[in-house]
């Protein structure tokens, strides 16, 4: 089986299925690209002291990231309630 569950002998692929798997990828990289972003900005200071991340810097970092995380999981799981109420029912 390869990536997004499309094996080799399965000659029907869902454009629709293919469409979202591209939109969730799209979306993960957007909130890596934020959060990279804002962890430098509130963690990492310029200009440049050090070639290497202080120890201060590397804690910062460690839990912005585990915010930004925490928070995304929080979000999705939130989201995921909201469209289970408003799907039409089966």
């Amino acid at each position: 089986m390869s990536f997004f569950g499309i094996g080799r002998g399965n000659q029907s692929v869902n454009p629709q299925n293919i469409a979202l798997a591209e939109q969730e990828v799209e979306l993960s990289v957007e909130i890596f690209n934020r959060m990279v972003s804002s962890c430098h900005k509130k963690c990492i200071a310029t200009p440049y002291k050090e070639a290497e991340l202080t120890k201060g810097e590397s804690v910062c970092i460690d839990r912005c990231v585990a915010k930004y995380f925490d928070t995304s999981k929080v979000l999705g799981e939130h989201m995921k309630k909201i469209g289970e109420q408003n799907a039409p029912p089966q």
